[in-house]
């Protein structure tokens, strides 16, 4: 008897309050590294109606203009008309900045890399699946596809209405464990006063939602669009936003596990990016060398210790060898201290505001180390 069920996932798009923030406090961290790689960043970012507020814990050697980034980061996004209650001319920026804690300094900043500790404890993990090309979930590569395909609408003046906050979300019928076909989406699209709901369905659902689906679209997926009936007062002047509320979004819709560190803000020597994009890396070329269908990958780690905590593979049965060899391979492949981690994959370079937007890991269209397929 097959199995059926419906899993779903959710992303948004560059204007939404969340991902502002995530957004600002990655060029913050960019901006960083660019001039000095050895910078400690701990970047938060909080936006609201007006007023971008940016506090944490910063050690560099650099000069970074905070009030100008993010400004330009909100106008890069398309917050350019003064209507919007968060127009880039007129935004507050506040600055509470401070030095990184010099306790945490003494077990991160080491003479060599091996020596290096973990910013932090955490537990971390990296999941893969073959349903995709880039092995990742179905739902949130297609949620992220239609928050993307909505910003790129809107850019290209295709669809002129169109405002910088959205959301999508995918409801994908499985059998037997295989992703058949889309059931339901729900897009929230902030648009422009007088504009109806009818016309905005229509045209999302021609450019859009057909597009992005593709073999996943049929004539019985149920298409809602803006369940309110009005999408108009929307990003920080609709709802405040917060840098690391979107952790689920930012990595595999809810199909994989998840620590519950963020990433947006974070040099790597914080483990909760760091050890996350490993271990991204090591379930991706599990998957890529044959050795299983689906896995989850933990990594832990210990505050001031190089060495993991604890590392396991699980291959939920789908193994074709079994998952303590799979651990002796990789570990074999690869050494797990940050220090190693941050060389291994390059991880000193201004490379992550790209990442606050459309997911971190799926990413062949960026240049991120961890979605290589050389381990093995």
């Amino acid at each position: 008897m097959s199995r059926k069920l419906i899993f779903s996932s959710e992303s948004v798009t560059e204007g939404h309050p969340d991902k502002i923030a995530d957004q600002i406090s990655d060029a913050v961290l960019d901006a960083m590294l660019k001039d000095d790689p050895d910078s400690r960043v701990a970047c938060e970012t909080f936006v609201t109606t007006g007023m971008i507020l940016i506090g944490g814990e910063i050690s560099t050697d650099t000069y970074v203009n905070l009030n100008h980034l993010a400004r330009e980061v909100a106008k890069d996004i398309g917050y350019v008309h003064p209507d919007m209650g968060f127009y880039y001319k007129d935004i507050t920026v506040l600055n509470v900045i401070h030095e990184q804690s010099v306790d945490i300094a003494q077990g991160v900043v080491k003479p060599t890399p091996e020596e290096q500790g973990a910013g932090d404890q955490g537990i971390m993990f990296g999941y893969a699946i073959d349903h995709t090309e880039t092995l990742m979930p179905v739902p949130i590569t297609l949620a992220h596809g239609l928050t993307k395909g909505m910003a790129e609408l809107r850019k290209s003046k295709k669809i002129e209405y169109l405002r910088p906050d959205g959301k999508s979300q995918v409801a994908m019928k499985y059998e037997d464990g295989k992703p058949i076909e889309a059931v339901k989406i729900v897009i929230a699209a902030q648009h422009e006063e007088g504009v109806s709901q009818e016309k905005i369905k229509e045209d999302l659902t021609e450019y859009l939602i057909k597009p992005v689906l593709g073999e996943y679209y049929s004539d019985n997926t149920e298409v809602i669009v803006n369940g309110t009936g009005k999408f108009v007062i929307g990003g920080p002047h609709g709802d405040a936003g917060l840098t690391g509320r979107k952790i689920i979004v930012d990595t595999y819709g809810g199909a994989g596990y998840h620590g519950g560190g963020a990433f947006s803000g974070k040099d790597p020597s914080k483990v909760d990016r760091s050890g996350s994009y490993v271990a991204r890396y090591i379930a991706k070329n599990i998957v890529d060398a044959g050795y299983a269908s689906e896995v989850n990958v933990q990594i832990a780690y210990s505050i001031g210790v190089p060495e993991p905590f604890s590392f396991y593979v699980d291959t939920k049965g789908t193994g074709t060898i079994p998952d303590e060899e799979i651990e002796k391979k990789v570990l074999k492949e690869i050494d797990l201290r940050p220090g190693l981690i941050i060389e291994r994959l390059n991880l000193k370079r201004p490379i992550y505001r790209s990442t606050a937007t459309y997911g971190h890991f799926g990413r062949e269209d960026l240049d991120v180390s961890w979605e290589k397929r050389d381990l093995f």
